[in-house]
């Protein structure tokens, strides 16, 4: 695992977008298309406006997911997170086609087709974030690292809950969905490239587990030190807690 840690949030965002827009079109000169899955949450914006700006990508030749989605929303709802995505950027570039999870008629069916879809090709990018609980996506802990299920209907945690309170998604605690459809673990660490923006003193203590902890479903986000083409960017106040903590300024994907 690679860090890299920016002086703000905006940096953050910057510095990502960057390194993604690289990988991009180093991709994109060497094969005809990509695939790539993205996480929907207000920690990504910074990341999400930026990568829209990079220059000279061939978005035509992009296939983009997303990780994850709740079940029992309205399908016109804001809080989903296939509509969140398509306005903080979907509808900002030009894409081959965003597949979107749709699990309002048959939530296990819908992840066996999302599943189905995923498997087509290798994913080359994937773009994520963790939670304050350590998640990845919404795998909250105890979370199967090795899970043989690509996609799959999951339960949420409270403290999952309360941090979509938290982020502004939702007003209270009882509004927040109770099920969603997640891809696993093993699914995200597939990707050939993978990088996660985690901005916020909020996620300070989840950043430290992820650096420190040993590698667990305890804390799943661990399991990101486990891939050999990791990045994660981070903020001061992100990083704040971490043991070693120093800024590298001079990061290049």
């Amino acid at each position: 695992m690679r860090v890299c840690v920016a002086e703000s949030r905006s940096e953050l965002g910057r510095l990502a977008a960057r390194d993604i827009g690289a990988v991009l079109r180093r991709g994109l000169r060497e094969k005809p298309f990509l695939r790539m899955i993205l996480a929907a949450a207000p920690s990504q914006s910074e990341m999400l406006a930026a990568l829209a700006s990079e220059p000279d990508i061939d978005w035509p030749r992009v296939t983009a997911f997303h990780m994850d989605e709740y079940i029992g929303l309205p399908e016109d709802a804001p809080q989903r997170f296939g509509t969140w995505l398509e306005r903080a950027f979907f509808d900002h570039v030009p894409l081959a086609v965003a597949h979107l999870i749709r699990p309002d008629v048959d939530p296990e069916a819908a992840c066996r087709d999302y599943a189905s879809m995923l498997a087509e090709a290798p994913i080359d990018v994937v773009l994520l974030g963790i939670g304050i609980n350590g998640h990845l996506a919404f795998n909250d802990p105890p979370a199967n690292l090795d899970d043989p299920i690509p996609v799959k209907v999951v339960e949420l945690d409270q403290m999952c809950q309360e941090q979509q309170v938290l982020d502004g998604c939702f007003a209270k605690l009882d509004e927040v969905p109770k099920r969603a459809i997640t891809l696993t673990v093993p699914t995200l660490l597939r990707g050939r490239d993978l990088f996660c923006c985690v901005p916020g003193r909020h996620k300070s203590a989840a950043v430290k587990a992820m650096m420190e902890s040993p590698i667990s479903g305890a804390c799943p986000a661990t399991a990101l030190r486990k891939h050999q083409r990791c990045t994660v960017y981070l903020d001061t106040e992100s990083n704040s807690l971490r043991a070693d903590h120093e800024p590298d300024k001079n990061h290049g994907a």
